[in-house]
């Protein structure tokens, strides 16, 4: 089992009992979210329960990649269960994080975790290569740290307090590395249950959304850290050196001839550190920082360490900050207390909006504690950021508002009577979480791919596929700069994307194609194309796939020729590229069994009020721009301003369905689809459970 370390470490945490589950049982599912769904199929029989049940499964896995020379699909984990922050049920989800942790776990001799139970105290797991305990956190007093104090302390007692880098002895065995263990942790939000709680490895590597934060809370787990001194069997070590060469030599950028002009998105991006922060880029000492593998570091690291690996939302989250000092600050805040900054961003700006409107404060319609005075300064945001960790007003005291407020921002405006009527704030959208009640992420109106992905999946996509197709229009266009002909960067991409390849209306985003067969094929493409190669094999969303290089051949990337070359140069197998989308179909359709199983029907799959009748605006209120079709011709057309007819998408969901192989009227998968795929027993469990009556 080349690129595998073996085994599986099953965990149950009620029992503390350590188990091993042998990896070639779940090899057919490759690695990350295939073998993730396939083992919480299987170890959880009850699929309605809730994500607090004990019962829940948590599974962190890798891929055969993990650990190795492939850039930018080295470093990835999986982690799947069912969450606690969507509504109106929890989820089977997933999210992930970058860093170590996948690296260090196949060192150890693990391709991955499946964690059950509760504890009946609050624990962490310490794994040393194949030495593996269930430890108290009382000995370490561990619980009440946050995300950075707990990995500190854990490092310490692995590693001692020697300089990083020296040679450590990390058991009784003499096993030595120079490394520090990768730590995931939860900070106080998980700690106290808060559903938008998350999980944080090292300065900003966070697995944000599903909640994962809250149900190791719950479970009663603090913390996994895990050492390895082990190494990867390679199928062929010279080959893959070779691919890695020839991807940086013919696809990767120059740092002598930067090319910046046109789509710098993908394989060929520099290290730029993706801060976003409303005031702009540190202008002190940094220096890029990357996960294992990469060779192109998207978060930095600072001189006066304030902000590090912050990047995204992150670094949005207290968008009016005052200064670029405190948005930076505010960053390290919610990483260290373990929130979702997706989340803590929207819902941040919501509360303002209500505080302006005069209905949110102290003694208000919504008794509010926040002092809004302070409003910009570093003070309200550590006052918000704790009043939802701790459950209380922000400032150590009992309180209901950070108690609702933790449940999340929907949740909360139900508690408070913001959604009901023809005012409620999902139909003026004053709340802006259009989707399972999970925040905005890009505008779903205009970004169809992104749109739909969500709704008719489990959470908020966040896969960057065809984003550069909306971003690099949309921002030339404003600095009036020359854009290359949309129908030739739209042959590309289509041209690679099998076994639609051709089908160039797949990405014509006009208005008059919105609900067309062909967006059906994107959508699919897309929900195929990440359930493998993004999400199982596990390459990096920022950097795959790689359809336009500024650098390859005729400005074309290496997609379809890449991704193969480097999965068979560790595996030895003779796997395609539509070998690839194949096992993401499989993989797409047993996450949609489980959804059935979990409660899901057609007429639960909508998007908020609002989507359907607000046109959609830009925060800057700029137009969005895309591929289309205008007046017959190829263009870059607006792509803001409008908004989904709620009878047209009714058409499109039953048309997509069909498409797929399922169940019209109900929005499940068949029994004849499932078993033409390999999934016999998803499709005898959909029938014990009267899903095909």
């Amino acid at each position: 089992m080349n690129g595998y370390a073996g085994s599986i470490l099953s965990i149950n945490l009620s029992t503390r009992s350590i188990t091993t589950i042998p990896t070639k049982k779940y090899e057919q599912w490759v690695g990350g979210h295939g073998m993730g769904s396939a083992l919480f199929f299987d170890m959880v029989q009850d699929k309605t329960i809730d994500g607090f049940n004990p019962e829940n499964v948590i599974t962190l896995m890798s891929s055969p990649l993990c650990g190795t020379l492939v850039p930018s699909g080295a470093a990835r984990t999986e982690i799947q269960g069912i969450g606690v922050q969507s509504i109106p049920i929890g989820w089977f989800t997933r999210s992930n994080f970058g860093g170590r942790f996948s690296a260090m776990l196949k060192y150890a001799g693990w391709d991955g975790i499946a964690i059950q139970g509760q504890a009946n105290s609050r624990v962490w797991i310490d794994i040393r290569n194949q030495d593996v305990k269930i430890r108290e956190c009382e000995d370490l007093l561990l619980w009440g740290t946050d995300t950075w104090e707990c990995q500190k302390t854990i490092w310490k007692d692995v590693a001692g307090d020697g300089v990083y880098g020296d040679w450590i002895k990390i058991n009784e065995k003499g096993d030595m590395t120079t490394q520090r263990p990768a730590v995931l942790a939860i900070g106080p939000a998980g700690e106290n249950l808060s559903r938008m709680a998350c999980l944080i490895h090292d300065a900003g590597n966070s697995a944000g959304q599903g909640g994962f934060g809250a149900v190791f809370g719950k479970k009663g787990l603090k913390a996994i850290s895990v050492i390895g001194t082990g190494s990867i069997k390679v199928n062929d070590p010279k080959a893959l050196m070779k691919s890695r060469l020839w991807l940086k030599k013919e696809y990767s950028f120059d740092l002598k001839n930067l090319k910046f002009e046109n789509f710098t998105f993908g394989f060929h991006s520099p290290p730029v550190p993706m801060a976003l922060y409303r005031s702009g880029k540190p202008k002190i000492g940094q220096r890029p920082q990357a996960c294992v593998g990469c060779s192109s570091g998207c978060r930095g690291r600072y001189e006066d360490g304030i902000g590090n690996e912050a990047i995204c939302y992150a670094s949005l989250f207290y968008y009016l900050g005052k200064t670029l000092l405190i948005q930076r600050q505010a960053a390290d805040l919610i990483n260290r207390s373990g929130l979702n900054a997706a989340e803590m961003f929207v819902g941040e700006l919501y509360l303002k909006k209500l505080w302006d409107l005069g209905v949110l404060g102290k003694g208000k319609e919504i008794d509010c504690p926040l002092d809004f005075k302070q409003y910009g300064e570093l003070a309200y945001a550590k006052q918000l950021v704790k009043a939802i960790s701790y459950r209380n007003d922000g400032n150590g005291n009992p309180h209901p508002f950070g108690d609702i407020l933790a449940e999340g921002f929907v949740r909360a405006a139900k508690k408070w009577g913001r959604l009901e009527g023809e005012q409620s704030d999902l139909k003026t959208g004053l709340l802006k979480f259009p989707h399972w009640g999970l925040p905005k992420h890009k505008l779903e109106r205009s970004q169809l791919d992104w749109g739909y992905g969500t709704i008719l999946g489990d959470r908020d996509i966040n896969e960057h596929c065809f984003d550069m197709l909306r971003a690099f229009p949309t921002y030339l266009k404003r600095a009036w700069k020359k854009l290359p002909p949309s129908e030739n960067v739209v042959k590309i991409i289509t041209d690679k994307m099998e076994p639609f390849q051709g089908d160039m209306k797949m990405l014509d985003f006009s208005t008059e194609n919105m609900y067309s067969e062909h967006i059906i094929k994107l959508v699919t493409w897309h929900r195929y194309y990440t359930r493998f190669w993004k999400q199982s094999v596990q390459l990096c969303d920022f950097r795959w796939p790689d359809f336009l290089n500024l650098y390859g051949p005729n400005n074309v990337g290496a997609t379809g020729i890449a991704e193969p070359r480097f999965f068979n140069n560790v595996t030895g197998k003779d796997f395609t590229f539509q070998d690839g989308i194949d096992l993401g179909k499989k993989i797409w359709n047993l996450d949609n069994a489980i959804w059935t199983l979990q409660g899901r029907h057609r007429d639960m799959v909508k998007f908020a009020d609002y989507i359907y009748t607000n046109p959609g605006t830009t925060p800057s209120g700029y137009p969005e721009y895309m591929p289309g079709i205008k007046n017959g011709k190829w263009d870059y057309v607006i792509t803001s301003g409008r908004h989904f007819d709620p009878d047209q998408f009714e058409d499109f969901k039953t048309r997509f369905y069909r498409f797929q192989g399922w169940d019209e009227k109900k929005g499940y998968p068949t029994r004849k689809t499932l078993e033409s795929i390999g999934l016999d027993n998803v499709a005898e469990e959909l029938e014990k459970n009267g899903k095909f009556e």
